[in-house]
């Protein structure tokens, strides 16, 4: 990739996106593609079709979605499997018509099946039922990464899917409805302390494991991965490079650790008439490891810088 390089980011205002631009920016990268929703709505064909015309990119990292946590998914299925699945077709099949360089598309662990070994391998994927209140968003996924696959074999395209762990950092969503974990847990012990509430509660039993990454960290390796040569060949065998911390952390611990960050003095309360979901999600990143790529923000640290950016917009 060269530094002037046309560089298309679907989704830059997003977690990952925005993660995205300034990790970009950072390199030296200087024509970076951010247009706003007045300038391109990735859920009509035609208005992706005029924007890749237009524009040109010869790069297109597609970290667009619709993302949520189980509330959401569970309250608003047919909106995540559909806008899923017309961002993905969109921008993938108009970067095989415009002959773009390469295309870097992110999945997410969560499509690894329910009762996946542990740490989860690529080659896991679609190999079991799938957690009941994610399937529309996961089989959305799976469709983007077999899309992927299915223009690099037929039409000889370089696009590349990835599997991000669970993400947080700058700009996360911090709606304890359609949040994920990490994020929720930071507002709820940020305003339980405000309000000298005696306690927090927590969904579920605490006691499933999930891993974490800085989305700073994700943005390395993707763009770690986009600069990285491979052969046509590999191309054709159905890419795939999860990209995680490799360790994981219980609900339970995490929600402690977060107390101790935010120094909320109250319990932590488990409400265990919520469904817990997979009971643990850890990737196994060797594949990644074997490229020479490694993590560099520790759990606590990441979190710490989450919480003060989440405290400046909303004070004690």
């Amino acid at each position: 990739m060269k530094k002037t390089d046309k560089i298309f980011i679907a989704g830059p205002k997003g977690l990952v996106g925005s993660a995205l631009v300034r990790h970009l920016e950072k390199k030296g990268f200087t024509n970076l593609l951010i247009p706003s929703h007045s300038e391109l709505e990735l859920l009509d064909t035609q208005s992706v079709a005029a924007y890749f015309e237009k524009n040109k990119p010869d790069y297109v990292f597609l970290a667009a979605a619709k993302v949520g946590g189980i509330l959401a998914n569970s309250t608003y299925p047919a909106d995540f499997i559909y806008q899923n699945l017309m961002i993905q077709n969109n921008i993938i099949h108009q970067s095989f018509v415009h002959n773009i360089k390469k295309l870097l598309f992110l999945g997410s662990s969560c499509i690894y099946p329910k009762h996946c070994p542990q740490p989860m391998k690529e080659e896991y994927l679609m190999t079991g039922p799938l957690e009941p209140t994610n399937s529309p968003y996961a089989v959305a996924k799976i469709a983007g990464i077999e899309m992927c696959w299915s223009y690099n074999r037929q039409y000889g395209t370089k696009f590349i899917p990835v599997m991000p762990t669970n993400l947080y950092g700058p700009n996360d969503n911090f709606d304890l409805e359609t949040s994920h974990v990490l994020p929720a847990l930071i507002r709820k012990f940020h305003e339980a302390r405000q309000n000298n509430a005696e306690s927090v509660t927590v969904w579920g039993t605490g006691h499933p494991k999930r891993e974490f990454l800085h989305v700073d960290d994700l943005a390395d390796a993707c763009l770690f991965i986009m600069q990285k040569k491979f052969s046509d060949q590999e191309y054709k065998n159905k890419p795939l490079f999860n990209i995680g911390s490799g360790r994981d952390i219980s609900v339970k611990e995490l929600a402690e650790l977060i107390k101790e960050i935010t120094r909320f003095k109250g319990k932590i309360v488990f409400d265990t008439s919520i469904p817990d979901g997979t009971p643990q999600k850890l990737l196994d990143i060797s594949k990644l490891k074997t490229l020479n790529w490694h993590p560099a923000t520790k759990l606590k640290d990441g979190i710490k810088s989450t919480a003060e950016a989440f405290k400046k917009h909303t004070p004690l």
